[in-house]
Formats: structure tokens, C-alpha cells, sequence
């Protein structure tokens, strides 16, 4: 009973109050909700940052506050905002520091991987530039896709100027890609080759003969004789005809032409003009030197000495020059001559010239005093 009446006479909880100023209950607080901080406007979209990278670097430093906290805040709020993107001073330090590290890693991989492939004697060296190529094209490709990740560039910020960027680029870079795409299809079927000799002739005709000591992305490099070097466009070498000395083989074939007199026994000038070539010593003694007839001319009897080298690369004409210096003291020591040029001169009788001959004639006739 006391219970009972106990629970009776407990007074009812009291009600709450409306809020002064005539305040409606049903705009409220919501219950467990967060007050949205004062001077920002809850309707209003945040900007974004165009690299992402450095904001995670940022929040990473400003768990730990400190000197270096302070200065990337500072560095973050000289910003420049565009539509909805926001790009900072910090935003551009990480993109220079990210793309540095970048570069740095690629080199790095780039050159080892050359090492290591250097090492693998079963590979040519046309096949081992093609490899290396391949390589270095893959370890940049991938370390700029790694970049790209590390800074979490929002690449559709750059969509308005893609196609723009696109177009450019393409006309632009079309033959720096041709001349790439040539360089790999030269390496692929081994037309050329570094160490082959080679002869291009240009627009004008011109004739460039070298060996070819570098194929690039965009050139070949051939050095002349005369240490010229020539950077021949990878195109140029897949349009334009090219004579490859040492493509198949090594060995090239010289001609030096030599004319005697038609008075000479001509089988013992034949005969030194083989024991000439022979004595010179890049001329190789197989196959052997060999002497052709070629033509009676005006005033000579014109002979073609063939003879092989097998190192082109070190030049022709020191060849032909050392043939001829042997085989003139050849022909001095067995009385070979080497004849020059001889006119008969046919003179038309007529009175003037009569006159000319009587008057010559007595002149010499007439004894002198």
C-alpha cells in the first residue's frame, strides 16, 4: 500500500520549456548532429586540388606539428584557384620534387639494365641496341605512369585542354615518332647495323659514305673518314636507297685503273700489276687479285686491277694509292711505260700557208753573215 501510494503522489517530469524569442521547436538542432562552423556556407562545394600527393604529404607532416608544419601551411595557402581546382606553392614544390625522383630512377634503372644486358654475349649488337631501346622506352613509360600515381593528379582537370594538347603534340612530335618507329623496324631486320659501312646519297645527290657508329632514337650517326660525323634521319635510311658495304658480307672489291703503253709487253705488265696488288697488305690474299683488259684507249692499253679488302672502314683510297706506288717502281725496274697523252697534227695545204712554209724555208737556207 505504501508502495502504491508512493508511486501515486510522485510528481510528473516537467515539460520543456519552448526556447525565448518565439523560437519554432521544430527547427531544432537535430539530435547527435554536428553545428557547422561559423562563416562557411554548408550549400557551397569545397575546391579541390589538382595533386592530391601533396595534400597527403601535408596532413602526413601536420600530425606532427612543428617547423616544417608551419612552413608547408604557409606554402599551401599562396594558392591560385581555377573553376573548382586549387593549386598551391606546396602543390608545385612536390610536382618539381616528385618528377626529379622520377627522372633520377628511370636514368638509374636505365643504365643497369644496359649493364646487365651488356653482359649477355648471345645477343648481337644490333639485337642488344634493339633491347636496350625496348628497355629504356618500358622503364620511362612506367616510371611516368609511377609519377603520375605518386602526385595523384586529377587528369580530368586537364580534360578542356586535352584535346588541344593532343593535336599539337601529334603534329608536332609525328616525325620524332617516325623516325623512333624506323630506328626499331632498321634494328628489327638488321639493315643496318652499328659498325656497317655504309654510302646514302641526299636530295642533291650528294654522296655520304661512313661507318655507322650510333643508331638513335632520331638519327644514325656515321663518321667519315675525315672525322666527319653525319646524323642521317632513321626516315631517310628507310625511304632513300642505301648501299651497305658489309651487310652479308665484309668483303669489298676495289678497282684501280691502270693504262700502259702500247709498245709494253703486255703479259709482264700484267704480270706486275698482280705482284703489286699482292705486296699491299690489306689486300686480302683470298680471293685473289685479278687483272681484266679493259679497253684500247686513245693512247694507252687500259687495264682494271681487282683486288679485296675486308676492312672498308679504314678507307679505299689508301689502298689504290698503295697498289700504284708499288707498281710504279715496278714499271721503272722492267721499262713499263706509262704513256701520256699524244696528238697528230693534219695541216691543210693552201697559198697562204705555202707562202708560209717557202718563207720559213728561206730563212734557214739564207747562211748568216
Amino acid at each position: 500500500m505504501n508502495t502504491a501510494l508512493s508511486q501515486q503522489e510522485a510528481p510528473a517530469p516537467a515539460e520543456t520549456a519552448a526556447p525565448e524569442g518565439g523560437g519554432d521547436a521544430g527547427h531544432s538542432a537535430p539530435v547527435g548532429g554536428d553545428a557547422a562552423p561559423a562563416g562557411v556556407n554548408a550549400f557551397e562545394a569545397p575546391q579541390e586540388t589538382a595533386v592530391s600527393g601533396a595534400d597527403a604529404v601535408r596532413d602526413a607532416v601536420a600530425s606532427n606539428p612543428g617547423t616544417a608544419s608551419d612552413v608547408i601551411d604557409t606554402l599551401d595557402g599562396l594558392a591560385i584557384s581555377f573553376a573548382d581546382t586549387r593549386v598551391s606553392v606546396w602543390d608545385g614544390i612536390v610536382v618539381l620534387l616528385v618528377i626529379f625522383g622520377v627522372w633520377l630512377f628511370a636514368w638509374l634503372v636505365s643504365k643497369l639494365a644496359h649493364r646487365v644486358i651488356g653482359r649477355i654475349t648471345k645477343l648481337g649488337a644490333a639485337r642488344r641496341l634493339l633491347v636496350e631501346k625496348l628497355v629504356t622506352i618500358v622503364v620511362w613509360a612506367g616510371a611516368i605512369l609511377i609519377g603520375i600515381d605518386m602526385l595523384g593528379i586529377d587528369l580530368t582537370a586537364l580534360a578542356v585542354f586535352s584535346g588541344a594538347f593532343g593535336l599539337a603534340i601529334g603534329f608536332g612530335l609525328q616525325k620524332t615518332f617516325g623516325n623512333l618507329i624506323a630506328g626499331i623496324i632498321l634494328l628489327m631486320d638488321r639493315s643496318i647495323k652499328p659498325g656497317d659501312v655504309i654510302a646514302v646519297a641526299d636530295q642533291a645527290g650528294a654522296v655520304t659514305f661512313g661507318q655507322i657508329r650510333k643508331i638513335g632514337i632520331r638519327a644514325v650517326s656515321v663518321t667519315t673518314r675525315d672525322e666527319r660525323e653525319y646524323l642521317i634521319p632513321n626516315e631517310n635510311l628507310m625511304v632513300n636507297q642505301v648501299e651497305n658495304w658489309s651487310y652479308s658480307s665484309r668483303n669489298v672489291r676495289i678497282q684501280v685503273p691502270v693504262g700502259v703503253s702500247y709498245n709494253c709487253d703486255i703479259k709482264l705488265a700484267e704480270k706486275l700489276m698482280l705482284e703489286a696488288a699482292t705486296e699491299c697488305g690489306r689486300v686480302l690474299k683470298s680471293p685473289k687479285p685479278t687483272c681484266w683488259l679493259d679497253a684500247y684507249g686513245d693512247s694507252s692499253v687500259n687495264f682494271i686491277i681487282h683486288c679485296w679488302i675486308r676492312d672498308p672502314e679504314q678507307g679505299v683510297g689508301n689502298v689504290k694509292s698503295e697498289v700504284l706506288k708499288v707498281l710504279w717502281e715496278k714499271f721503272q725496274a722492267n721499262g713499263i711505260e706509262i704513256p701520256f697523252p699524244q696528238r697528230d697534227l693534219n695541216l691543210r695545204g693552201n697559198d697562204q700557208f705555202d707562202q708560209l712554209v717557202a718563207a720559213i724555208s728561206q730563212r734557214i737556207d739564207t747562211p748568216k753573215e
